[in-house]
């Protein structure tokens, strides 16, 4: 499913109209990333939590030549999804 499919995946559902279905998605994805730039932690209940995880700096390989390489330290998304989510999906 893409953003328009979903987009018309929430109109149908909460009877609204495209337009005002993709602005609620929009700020609701806008939302969700700022809380997540500002370091804190999105928990949706029944559906899963979005957290920030900071990565290590560490020594990588290279795979076409085998040279050795540093990767920086890195502050990554992490998704874990919640109970209800995990037992639809199985």
């Amino acid at each position: 499913m893409n953003k328009t499919e979903l987009v018309n995946a929430i109109a149908a559902d909460a009877k609204l109209t495209k337009v005002q279905a993709k602005a609620a998605l929009e700020a609701t994805l806008a939302a969700i990333t700022e809380a997540l730039a500002k370091g804190d932690k999105v928990a949706l209940i029944g559906f899963g939590t979005f957290a920030v995880n900071e990565k290590a700096a560490r020594v990588g390989k290279n795979p076409a030549t085998g040279a050795k390489i540093n990767i920086p330290a890195k502050k990554v998304v992490k998704f874990k999804a919640g109970a209800e989510l995990a037992d639809k999906v199985k």
